[in-house]
């Protein structure tokens, strides 16, 4: 898994930050990249990266304040242009299925896939073999939802040793055992997974909110993540506009992260009145509260690797 920040900036895009949109990357759990907002011009910083707008597979909407969907139609778009043809699902509140579906006809776009648009409320939304999503309503000047994405539990390493000793020869057999299967091998005898197998691994936790307000909503959705996305418009000289605009501070994200016990804070959406000079003390301040910090940037992109989250440097 991977989360490639796209836009990171609050409001209105600016010369070092766009507007917001997150991909996460689960192309190596066979999912496909999972899109959460997607602000102006977001397939333009798509195209800084490797990353291909066919493969999205769901998007995910926070609110339906412009800087988190106005890039919405010319990537849907853009999406058949370049071969897209897997059908796409959106999930979003209330009043995305009509936005989308008046762009539509009125700009005469035609799809060369399924667009599938979910307009959702609170509770599980999605729940199956590999990823449970829940949705949670947070406190902003408009509905707005934060996701809680869970990985189901995944299968124990397989012990190599182990089906050297048994027998079991290079190939199918080995994947079937680690999938948790049973084998026989060609002298009759029979392999159990569970004897060639590791204990059963967690799988990670992360939680992406939209534009909010200090809230115990935010602090339950992000319970125990190993990650957790959350907006830092303004700074603690700035607080009494976070009050005003529904928004958050660093320190607000921050109290989230340690009342949540997640392991990783990354804060986003930040305001264009801080300038990069301004990152190093907008970081001081939330890791007096709490120490693992992320400031996000643009095209920043973040890798789960064996349990723990790195900052990738390619």
């Amino acid at each position: 898994m991977e989360l490639q920040f796209l836009g990171t900036g609050a409001g209105m895009p600016s010369k070092m930050r766009n507007t917001s949109a997150l991909i996460m990357n689960l192309s190596a759990e066979g999912e496909g990249y999972w899109l959460f907002d997607c602000g102006e011009a977001t397939q333009h910083q798509i195209l800084h990266t490797p990353l291909k707008p066919r493969k999205i597979t769901k998007i995910f909407i926070t609110h339906l304040h412009g800087d988190h969907i106005f890039g919405l139609p010319g990537l849907l778009g853009s999406r058949s242009f370049l071969g897209g043809e897997e059908k796409l699902e959106i999930f979003g509140p209330v009043g995305i299925k009509e936005w989308l579906e008046t762009t539509q006809r009125i700009t005469k776009t035609h799809f060369n896939y399924e667009l599938i648009i979910h307009e959702i409320e609170e509770g599980i939304i999605i729940d199956d073999e590999k990823f449970s999503v829940t949705a949670s309503a947070l406190q902003h000047v408009v509905p707005c939802l934060g996701y809680r994405i869970e990985q189901k539990q995944l299968p124990g390493k397989l012990l190599i040793d182990k089906t050297n000793e048994a027998g079991v020869p290079k190939g199918p057999l080995l994947k079937e055992l680690k999938e948790g299967k049973d084998v026989t091998l060609s002298n009759g005898n029979i392999v159990y997974s569970d004897d060639v197998t590791g204990d059963p691994q967690d799988g990670f936790i992360v939680t992406i909110v939209g534009d909010t307000s200090y809230c115990d909503a935010s602090i339950e959705l992000a319970k125990n993540a190993d990650v957790l996305v959350h907006e830092a418009t303004f700074d603690n000289e700035t607080g009494n506009l976070a009050i005003e605009y529904g928004h958050s501070t660093i320190t607000d994200a921050a109290n989230v992260a340690v009342k949540a016990n997640v392991k990783t804070l990354i804060a986003n959406h930040i305001s264009a009145r801080f300038m990069p000079s301004d990152i190093v003390n907008l970081r001081q301040q939330g890791t007096t509260v709490f120490p693992s910090i992320y400031i996000a940037e643009d095209f920043a992109c973040f890798e789960w690797r064996d349990g723990e989250l790195c900052l990738s440097t390619d």
